[in-house]
């Protein structure tokens, strides 16, 4: 029904308001895109607001799912996997060729996609069963809400689930598997991409059928068609309780280590060690299990997991997450030098700023004669700049 009036234009455009043409919102972002805005955030019979920078965003939103999926396919190519027969589609930018397509062949038949059967879950890792399970609770909550005409609520939890917990997350652990010559455990990788994206693309097709179908057919080759495929079911086997808590307490962990980089002004380029202090034995086999993507995600250049603070240098600082303390040591975090020579720059700059401002309010011409929200606008940046320069005074006098 949506999809008739996207293309009739008729109703839809009295909707959008005067002067927008739908038409001419899918030749530039795509239906897909402007049928997802239209669900997105809105209740049946609900009045919404059109902003041309919801479409916008539903488009970058697509161009995720896609550049996600030729992440896939490329290195399931390199490894040679079991080819998918794609359906030919001209100028698409995903091409996948079909069993080694030979010239002097008419056709190459298919040969049999794997994906239909489990790997052995005892060859997956933490990340691994941690992405399996969230989509599998995944595929459960939105089944609920759909039956319960809850469709904005639905394709919520599949946007941010795909953004956030498959593509930011889940790919970012696997990249140094997938680019690493010896770890045994790529296949079991590769083999987790494939399925948790195939699961994410049916749960995402009733709102994005465009893009959904077209990956669906090259990624692919046991079902004909992402429209007759089998819906995603919550699964007993793919529970992994324990395995989603430990890597929550992994990203709890690379979360504070951002923060703590982000407050001193540590570019992501600049590694450092990081030493995980726990005396929980639990605590600490979550992070020996994941430090091959906790290096990774934190920046770490390595990773030291330990009952007690013995070898940690006394001025390293330090992040708390739940049972446990991570350090990393300054040195490596700041070059001493160029943090003092930026730290009195910055000083000399808020001197100035400061004595302007004063300068301003201490003027009673100006207090008596400016408008008041220029006053106001003042007497803010007198207060941001207290405050900044007292945080810059603080690092210095920890520095020097």
């Amino acid at each position: 029904m949506a999809l008739c009036a996207i293309r009739r234009g008729a109703k839809l455009s009295k909707s959008l308001g005067n002067g927008i043409d739908p038409l001419e919102i899918i030749d530039q972002y795509g239906a897909d895109a402007l049928r997802l805005t239209l669900i997105t955030g809105n209740a049946p019979g609900n009045d919404m607001r059109f902003y041309m920078e919801r479409v916008e965003a539903s488009r970058n939103f697509a161009n995720k799912v896609w550049n996600a999926s030729r992440f896939i396919l490329m290195n399931l190519d390199k490894e040679e996997t079991p080819p998918r027969c794609a359906r030919r589609q001209g100028g698409s930018s995903i091409e996948v060729r079909c069993a080694k397509d030979e010239p002097d062949k008419k056709e190459t038949p298919p040969m049999q996609d794997d994906s239909s059967t489990d790997m052995d879950l005892l060859a997956l890792t933490s990340a691994d069963k941690w992405i399996l399970s969230k989509v599998n609770d995944l595929a459960r909550d939105v089944t609920d809400n759909m039956e319960r005409y809850e469709l904005g609520i639905a394709v919520q939890k599949v946007y941010d689930f795909i953004w956030e917990e498959f593509c930011d997350w889940y790919i970012e652990m696997v990249k140094p598997r997938l680019y690493s010559e010896t770890d045994t455990s790529k296949a079991a990788a590769l083999w987790t991409l494939k399925t948790v994206l195939i699961n994410a693309l049916k749960l995402l097709h009733p709102y994005m059928p465009f893009i959904t179908e077209e990956i669906f057919c090259t990624v692919q080759s046991e079902e004909e068609s992402i429209m007759v495929s089998s819906w995603p079911e919550w699964k007993e086997e793919w529970n992994f309780a324990e395995d989603e808590k430990a890597v929550e307490t992994i990203k709890e962990a690379v979360r504070a280590i951002r923060n703590v980089r982000t407050g001193m002004n540590v570019p992501p380029s600049r590694k450092a060690q990081v030493f995980v202090v726990s005396e929980n034995e639990a605590v600490r086999t979550i992070f020996e299990n994941g430090k091959v993507f906790f290096a990774t995600l934190g920046y770490a250049s390595e990773v030291h997991v330990q009952s007690d603070k013995s070898g940690i240098s006394d001025d390293a600082v330090s992040a708390v997450i739940p049972e446990a303390v991570v350090y990393m040591p300054f040195a490596e975090l700041v070059d001493l030098d160029k943090e003092l020579a930026r730290l009195k720059k910055e000083e000399e700059r808020l001197t100035k700023e400061l004595a302007r401002v004063n300068g301003m309010l201490g003027n009673e011409r100006f207090v008596s004669r400016a408008p008041q929200a220029k006053i106001d606008e003042e007497r803010a940046k007198l207060a941001r700049y207290t405050q900044m320069m007292e945080q810059v005074q603080n690092q210095l006098a920890r520095l020097q």
